[in-house]
């Protein structure tokens, strides 16, 4: 069987391409996360924090700040830890993450559990839990960046 030189190319190329996409995920690390989030709102909220990312054994402290608008009413504080993967350097945990979600708090609930993306490819995987009084239902943004 043969295949015409534009065919071939086009494999070859293909090929290349996904052993680069490959490599950069095998060379991806991972590190340790603490954040703490306070929201408040009516209809429109903001959220404000801050946090550390532990990676490859230096700490890097993080800023955090966010809106969200839809029906937010009250005011909660939220301690999460956890891990964050598919980062190469510290700087690829900066970035935004959005969310659509639905809760409700008052006084000290239970664990709460989120994973969220950002557009570098970074993976939050956080646990926590929540206190104050609030009730939501809204499409929110999360924005991280290094301080």
């Amino acid at each position: 069987m043969r295949f015409s030189p534009g065919l071939r190319a086009s494999v070859i190329a293909l090929m290349a391409m996904v052993a680069a996409s490959v490599s950069s995920v095998a060379y991806a690390d991972s590190g340790s996360i603490s954040i703490r989030i306070v929201k408040a709102g009516f209809v429109i909220g903001g959220s404000a924090g801050s946090g550390t990312l532990t990676f490859q054994g230096k700490q890097y402290p993080l800023s955090i700040g966010g809106l969200s608008y839809g029906f937010t009413f009250g005011a909660s504080e939220t301690r999460f830890h956890g891990t964050v993967s598919n980062i190469n350097r510290p700087s690829d945990v900066a970035g935004v993450y959005g969310q659509a979600g639905a809760g409700a708090a008052a006084g000290r609930s239970g664990a709460q559990g989120i994973i969220l993306t950002n557009q570098k490819g970074a993976v939050l995987t956080l646990s926590g839990r929540q206190s104050g009084l609030i009730v939501s239902a809204d499409l929110s943004g999360l924005v991280l960046s290094m301080k």
